[in-house]
């Protein structure tokens, strides 16, 4: 394995609405420069069109950026790292063409990067007063488009051991802020207006699914029949109940997810639990993870609100224990939309 001398990835992600560019040295970030796309907003959720568009107009400047922040030249990097897959096609397409295109012209080698193996592997990015989990570990892997159960057995050894047969947890957050009336993404906002309200004040039935599944989809049903009953009869429902609402929404999520760990736990042995992607931001559920240590005597594992939604850091950590096991990508190498946590 090489050590001897400084390592420098760059990494791209541009698999959903945010290009992110960074910078990494020996596992150490340096720069990670994230560019929002402020106009998905005005539709409630991403338009994949206007997302691939905005990725060609930022990713030159956001590029650039991470590496003046990172105070190298582009000749000092040893390799590219992007987001091959999973995402939207139009946008994985833009990081995948400026990647290939970047380390021609460079002549360094190239590295595909699965993102949701990103979202796990953010766990090992070099930072202070942070321990990274040992082998094996258990993630919950927690996001827009994922919600999943995964044995990390080695950095590129992993096993889904359950996950949600319809909606992710991060749609039924955000579908249960619809209703609410919230703006897009919802999921932020449910926790802002959680944190004032009374989670026992209504009570949702947790969906019964077999071993170590998810299923939310009847939960965001039953949420919508509930509250178009209680507006029939009360105009200002919503507005009156808002708080108690959000946190009982919330507290009905965290239940279901923290069920199935707590089973997955039990079954494998493994009590070093770790929790990854966009959702695993969510206050509540860092909370009651973090209870667990006392509670139930686990190790825990909660990353830095930077590398929990897309962020191209976890794209270059990925590139760099790659780089490592000198696992590298050819020119031949497509972006694909549907992409399991277990390919590499």
């Amino acid at each position: 394995m090489i050590k001897h001398k400084s390592i420098y990835i760059l990494g791209i992600e541009s698999s959903c609405d945010d290009t992110s560019a960074s910078v990494i040295c020996n596992g150490k970030i340096l720069s990670n420069v994230v560019a929002n796309q402020e106009i998905h907003s005005k539709y409630g959720g991403v338009v994949p069109e206007l997302a691939s568009r905005a990725h060609q107009q930022n990713i030159v400047p956001v590029i650039q950026q991470a590496i003046q922040q990172a105070n190298i030249d582009k000749k000092d990097l040893n390799a590219i790292a992007f987001t091959r897959g999973p995402g939207l096609m139009g946008s994985l397409l833009v990081g995948t063409s400026f990647a290939k295109s970047l380390s021609l012209a460079l002549k360094i080698p190239l590295i595909a990067v699965n993102h949701m193996q990103g979202h796990v592997l953010a766990h090992f990015i070099k930072e202070e007063n942070y321990k990274s989990p040992p082998f094996p570990f258990l993630c919950l892997t927690i996001s827009g488009g994922h919600t999943q159960i995964v044995k990390i057995s080695n950095y590129f050894e992993m096993e889904v051991l359950g996950e949600t047969l319809d909606d992710a947890v991060g749609e039924a957050f955000d579908k249960s802020a619809k209703i609410l009336g919230l703006t897009y993404p919802g999921g932020p906002l449910i926790d802002k207006h959680a944190k004032l309200g009374n989670a026992k004040a209504f009570k949702f039935t947790k969906p019964k699914v077999d071993n170590l599944n998810f299923s939310f989809s009847g939960l965001k049903t039953a949420i919508l029949y509930f509250i178009q009953k209680k507006v029939k009869e009360n105009p200002t429902f919503i507005e009156e109940n808002l708080n108690d609402l959000c946190a009982s929404i919330q507290y009905t999520i965290v239940e279901i997810l923290f069920d199935k760990i707590k089973k997955a736990v039990n079954d494998t042995g493994i009590n070093h639990v770790a929790i990854a992607g966009g959702v695993s931001a969510n206050s509540e559920i860092r909370n009651v993870l973090k209870s667990y240590e006392e509670k139930l005597g686990w190790s825990t594992y909660i990353p830095k609100f930077e590398y929990t939604t897309d962020n191209a850091g976890m794209i270059a950590i990925v590139g760099y224990l790659k780089y490592l096991d000198h696992n590298f990508s050819d020119e031949k190498i497509t972006a694909t939309a549907r992409l399991k946590v277990t390919d590499n």
